[in-house]
């Protein structure tokens, strides 16, 4: 239905000048497809005030509204043909619509909102199309697309998965946007998570765990409006510190049906494990930080283990931000388990004795394209120490590559044992 739209959409890009890369087209569609979404949301919410004879006040102003600047329409529905284009359309929207959407951060009553949400973004993002008459053709078959039915939103976010995966595929920092969604449902699966929980990942990237939680938690039996709710409101939360990404995390979850996600831009690693309180605890945690990123002492200070391994310092938060009794699923290097340095000694030890670490995955090299490295799933509940540990080597008879990707049948063996 959507396919070929995305595909047109690529092609305007790739000959417009500011727009370089695979990343590039993935950020520009993301902020003319959240516009879209945003005015397919407020007609939503107009109908059903309506029908039960309530108004309703629009977030966006009637000029900066996706009816009145990107698809002005005549009677029989068709873009009125003059509707701004080329340098007018350019202008608009550099000089005049995204400074007014970048007010909404200040304006908006708290993070959780939709409105700082917008800001948010817009404060994060520049229009990199350069040519208005590009920028006209994009938003023109953007309009095309529809987000009100549920079989329409479910393609839409399929589709969108499927560039974050070619993004992963782009280039050595392509891995921080895509772990292989096979992995990510077999972790949500044997951690299970309940309604009610609440649920974290730090390095929330594309935010795949986070939708898969969702996915996996709508399927809930006899699902209640307050159920419902809780998922919407009160059940995720992360925190990403790239820009690309904490967007990228943003359209993803919104696209899969959470309104206005809790993901927080920020770097997680800039807390300080001391301050860390019961009241920013978590039931669940699901994640796999960055492969090989290295921090500064400064970074290291807020930690009681220094190391410059991201990854490790990642690690020392979950185990911290935990509730007693919470669970986790964690992706990490396996060099984890074998690394005789102080650093990864002390924390294993602190792994071992504050978590019970029942289980570990030991996933086949080539499970993530493009990084190369050899990684594990480490699965732990928080306040029992370690007694013994499972461990489950996934031996395939087969080389893992982006063509051959990890797939749910491969680790269905695991899930069942």
């Amino acid at each position: 239905m959507f396919e070929q739209t995305f595909k047109n959409i690529d092609d305007i890009l790739h000959k417009d000048a500011g727009c370089g890369s695979e990343l590039d087209y993935v950020e520009q569609t993301s902020w003319v497809l959240f516009l879209k979404y945003l005015d397919d949301l407020e007609k939503d919410k107009q109908t059903v005030a309506e029908l039960s004879g309530k108004s309703y006040n629009k977030i966006i102003d009637e000029e900066f509204q996706w009816s009145h600047w990107a698809a002005p329409k005549l009677k029989d529905g068709r873009i009125d043909p003059n509707a701004l284009t080329g340098d007018d359309l350019a202008d608009f929207v550099n000089i005049k619509l995204f400074p007014y959407l970048k007010t909404f951060k200040a304006n908006a009553d708290n993070a959780n909102t939709i409105e700082y949400k917008i800001g948010e973004i817009f404060n994060e993002l520049k229009n990199r199309i350069q040519s208005g008459y590009n920028l006209r053709e994009v938003v023109n078959l953007i309009d095309e697309l529809r987000f009100r039915t549920h079989a329409e939103k479910h393609e839409m976010s399929h589709l969108y998965e499927g560039k974050i995966k070619n993004m992963g595929n782009a280039g050595r920092n392509g891995g921080e946007y895509y772990t292989p969604r096979s992995l990510i449902k077999t972790i949500v699966k044997v951690v299970n998570p309940q309604i009610g929980n609440t649920i974290y990942d730090g390095a929330a990237g594309s935010a795949g765990f986070l939708v898969e939680a969702f996915e996996y938690l709508k399927k809930t039996k006899n699902l209640s409006t307050s159920d419902s709710e809780t998922l919407q409101k009160n059940t995720f939360y992360g925190k990403e510190k790239k820009s690309l990404a904490y967007i990228i995390g943003i359209m993803n979850m919104i696209l899969h049906g959470v309104e206005a996600p809790n993901i927080i831009h920020t770097n997680t690693l800039a807390e300080n494990l001391a301050d860390i309180q019961e009241k920013d605890r978590y039931d669940i945690v699901l994640a796999n930080p960055p492969f090989g990123g290295k921090e500064r002492a400064e970074v290291q200070q807020n930690f009681p283990i220094k190391t410059g391994e991201t990854a490790f310092l990642f690690l020392q938060h979950f185990i911290k931000i935990l509730k007693a009794g919470g669970k986790a699923g964690v992706v990490i290097k396996n060099t984890f388990l074998s690394n005789t340095d102080n650093a990864s000694a002390a924390l294993r030890k602190e792994l071992l004795s504050n978590c019970n670490l029942h289980t570990v995955l030991d996933l086949p090299g080539g499970t993530f394209t493009g990084a190369g490295v050899k990684t594990v799933v480490l699965f732990f509940e928080k306040g029992k120490a370690t007694k013994e540990t499972w461990f489950y080597q996934l031996n395939l008879d087969r080389n893992l590559g982006k063509t051959n990707p990890l797939n749910e049948q491969d680790l269905a063996e695991f899930v069942e044992l």
